[in-house]
């Protein structure tokens, strides 16, 4: 069983930076598929990125080429690297992991608490 701790969220300018964590806890984290989600208010969840081992992963149209997913196995942590970041990135931000490699939340078993990004313009 895996439990997963994000953090890195913040208040930052368009074009700013921010990288996110998320920190498994958990023998199966070296197992699972990893993936970030986010939802912003009056939205549903959308998926970000996701990535199996060290592919180069896979991300939604709107932040390909922005942000890099990547994950340090001896760390037991997932990382989101956000660049050039848009007001329209302003949501709760949440890693979850699970078996599939899909970008649909439902194939997702365990999920952090979530971490709050803001973009102002």
């Amino acid at each position: 069983q895996a439990q997963l701790v994000g953090s890195g969220g913040g208040v930052v300018q368009a074009g700013d930076s921010l990288k996110l964590s998320c920190e498994a806890s958990g023998d199966t984290f070296k197992t699972y598929i990893l993936g970030w989600f986010r939802q912003a208010p009056g939205n549903e969840r959308e998926f970000v990125a996701s990535i199996m081992w060290t592919d180069g992963g896979k991300y939604s149209d709107s932040v390909k080429g922005r942000f890099t997913i990547s994950r340090d196995h001896a760390k037991n942590t997932a990382y989101l690297q956000m660049n050039n970041l848009k007001p329209e990135d302003t949501a709760v931000y949440y890693c979850a992991a699970g078996t599939r490699y899909t970008t649909n939340g439902d194939d997702y078993y365990y999920w952090g608490q979530g971490t709050q990004v803001t973009v102002s313009s």
